[in-house]
C-alpha cells in the first residue's frame, strides 16, 4: 500500500505548488537554523576524550588564608599544594599544567622572532591526554627532573618556522634560551582545550576562548618555570608578590594539576590522601579550610567552568523557538490544504475509503514535505556553518556537519513535519462523505 500512498501523495503536491513551496520553505528555514545551532552546540559541549574522560580528575583545595568557610575551593593550585602533590605521586598519572606567553625564534628557519604561547608541563602530559604525534616523542620523567632543555612543537608552529618538515633535533630559542625539539605534534584539537579550563564561573558565559588552538610550544615544566621567569600570570593573590611573574613563592594560586586514577576505589584513595595532605598542612599552619577539598571528574569540572559559552546556549534555544514557530506555519498551511480537498476525500470515503487509509494519506504528504523540507534545511545548514566559520571565534575553524548531525537533520524534519501533520490528518480523515456528496 506504501507505493500507491506515495504516488498519490506526489500527485496532490504537485497539484498545489505554491502551498507545498510555502510549507517546504518553512520547514527548510526552521530546520536550517535550528541544526546551524544544535550542531555548534554539539560541538562544543561534546566529551574532549571519549574513553577517557571517566579517568581524568581535577584536585582542588583552599590555600587561602581566612577562617570563614568558604562555598568552593580556588580554581587553581599554589606552588607549594600543586609540586606536593604531584611529587607523591599517588596517581596513575599526573601532570602539572601552566601556560604563558613567550617571544621565540628558530635560528636556522630564518623566520623573524615572534609571540606565542608555551604550556610548561610534565611528561605525563602526553600519554595521559592522548596527544598525538607526527614526529619524535614527548620527554621523559628525567628530563623533568633535571630540567632538560627540549621541547615539543604544534603542527601549526612547524608548518609556520619548518614547512612541515620533520624538524625533532633542531633548536628553537625561547626567550634566549635554547632548547632541543624532540617531538612534533599532529594535528590535535581537543574540544574545549580542557587541561587550561578554570575561571569559568567568574566569565559570565564569555568562554569561547577555552575552545582555543593548543600551545605553540610545550616544555617540562621546571624549565618552563625557569625560562619565562617573571612572565606567568597569577589567578588569585590574597598578597603581593616580591616581584610581578616570579610566582613560585608567592600567595597566589595560579598552577593546575591533572591527575589519571584509573577506578573508582582509586579515586577515592586519592581523595583520602588530599584530606590527609590538608590536615598536616594545616597542623603546619599553612592551610587553614580543611573542608574545602574537591575533586571533580573531566566533564563535572567543565560543566562547572559553564565550558559551553552562553551565546551558543542562548543562539540554540532561539533557533528552536523559530523551529517552533515555523512548525505551527505548517500546521496551518497543512490544514487549509486538506480542508481544500474536502470534496474529493469525501467521494474516496463514499467509495469505500476508511478513515484510517485518509489519515494515511495525508501523513505521507506530511512526511514528503518534511523530507524536502529536510534537503532543503540541509543546504541551508552547510551556508549556515559555512557564515560560522567566517566569524572571529576560538572554535570556528571547527564547525562541521558530521554524521550524526548529518542524520539527525533529516530525522528532525521528517518527524518534525509529521508531527504538525497530525492534527490537519486527523481533521481530514473525520469529514462526513455524505456532507461532501450532498454540496457537490
Amino acid at each position: 500500500m506504501l507505493p500507491y500512498y506515495l504516488r498519490q501523495g506526489l500527485r496532490s503536491l504537485r497539484r498545489t505548488p505554491v502551498l507545498t513551496g510555502l510549507m517546504v520553505l518553512s520547514i527548510a528555514m526552521g530546520i536550517g537554523a535550528a541544526m546551524t545551532t544544535l550542531t555548534v552546540r554539539h560541538l562544543l559541549s561534546g566529551d574532549p576524550l571519549p574513553g577517557r574522560s571517566q579517568q581524568l580528575y581535577y584536585p582542588q583545595l583552599d590555600a587561602m588564608p581566612g577562617t570563614e568557610p568558604r562555598r568552593n575551593p580556588p580554581d587553581m593550585l599554589d606552588y607549594g599544594s600543586a609540586v606536593d602533590l604531584w611529587r607523591a605521586a599517588r596517581a596513575d598519572r599526573q601532570a602539572l599544567v601552566v601556560d604563558s606567553p613567550v617571544k621565540l625564534q628558530a635560528p636556522d628557519s630564518g623566520t623573524p622572532a615572534s609571540m606565542a604561547t608555551m604550556l610548561s608541563t610534565t611528561a605525563d602530559f602526553f600519554p595521559m591526554f592522548q596527544v598525538p604525534l607526527a614526529w619524535g616523542r614527548g620527554w621523559t620523567a628525567e628530563d623533568d627532573e633535571r630540567r632538560a632543555r627540549v621541547a615539543v612543537i604544534s603542527w601549526d608552529l612547524n608548518q609556520h618556522l619548518y614547512g612541515g618538515q620533520d624538524s625533532t633535533g633542531r633548536l628553537l630559542r625561547i626567550r634566549g634560551s635554547d632548547v632541543r625539539i624532540v617531538g612534533v605534534l599532529a594535528p590535535w584539537r581537543p574540544s574545549p582545550q580542557f587541561y587550561t579550563v578554570a575561571g569559568g564561573r567568574f566569565a559570565q558565559g564569555d568562554t569561547a576562548s577555552y575552545y582555543a588552538k593548543p600551545e605553540d610550544v610545550m616544555v617540562p615544566f621546571f624549565t618552563g618555570l625557569q625560562i619565562n621567569a617573571g612572565n606567568f600570570r597569577q589567578f588569585t593573590c590574597w598578597g603581593l608578590p616580591e616581584r610581578p611573574g616570579y610566582l613560585e613563592n608567592a600567595p597566589c594560586v595560579w598552577l593546575q594539576l591533572w591527575v589519571q586514577l584509573d577506578s573508582g576505589a582509586k579515586a577515592a584513595a586519592y581523595r583520602r590522601f588530599m584530606d590527609g595532605y590538608v590536615q598536616q598542612q594545616h597542623a603546619l599552619g599553612r592551610i587553614r579550610q580543611t573542608g574545602n577539598v574537591r575533586l571533580p571528574g573531566l566533564m563535572e569540572w567543565l560543566d562547572y567552568n559553564g565550558a559551553v559559552p552562553r551565546d551558543a546556549r542562548l543562539q540554540s534555544w532561539l533557533a528552536l523557538a523559530f523551529l517552533g514557530i515555523c512548525l505551527f506555519n505548517t500546521v496551518g498551511l497543512l490544514l487549509a490544504k486538506f480542508l481544500r480537498r474536502s470534496g474529493e476525500i469525501g467521494v474516496l470515503r463514499a467509495l469505500g475509503a476508511t478513515r484510517a487509509m485518509v489519515f494515511m494519506q495525508c501523513l505521507v504528504e506530511a512526511a514528503l514535505i518534511g523530507l524536502a523540507g529536510g534537503l532543503a534545511g540541509l543546504g541551508l545548514t552547510l551556508l549556515g556553518l559555512w557564515n560560522v566559520r567566517q566569524q572571529p571565534l576560538e572554535y570556528a575553524d571547527m564547525v562541521h556537519l558530521d554524521l550524526p548531525m548529518l542524520t539527525l537533520t533529516f530525522a528532525l524534519a521528517v518527524t518534525a513535519t509529521l508531527a504538525a501533520g497530525l492534527l490537519p490528518a486527523l481533521r481530514a480523515s473525520r469529514i462526513d462523505p455524505a456532507l461532501q456528496i450532498k454540496s457537490l
